[in-house]
């Protein structure tokens, strides 16, 4: 009965360590130096104040040589961007959905 209670534990444990989710790997260091230029790039055109009050229109972005990340979808995006999300997405580094030229 002992053997079979040594047996029923070493199972348990093992189907536990299965079960157990992967340690998460470390998450990317932000591409802060990515965001402080398009911050600049923003000063620079004077759109800065516009873009934190009104969000940035994508025909904007575009304008000024930011592009499309090949394979993102960017289909659930509005036609306008909040400034949080154009500041997070320049901290996303290669997972960004845009490619700014500032950036590379």
């Amino acid at each position: 009965m002992k053997k079979f209670a040594s047996l029923a534990t070493a199972a348990t444990l093992a189907l536990g360590a299965l079960a157990a989710p992967a340690a998460a790997a470390p998450a990317a260091k932000p591409d802060t130096a990515c965001m402080q230029a398009g911050i600049a790039k923003l000063k620079d055109i004077g759109a800065f104040s516009g873009v934190a009050k009104a969000g940035l229109p994508i025909s904007t972005a575009t304008a000024v040589g930011i592009t499309v990340r090949e394979g993102a979808d960017i289909s659930g995006l509005g036609q306008v961007l909040p400034l949080s999300v154009v500041l997070a997405d320049h901290r996303a580094g290669d997972d960004s959905l845009f490619l700014y030229p500032w950036c590379e």
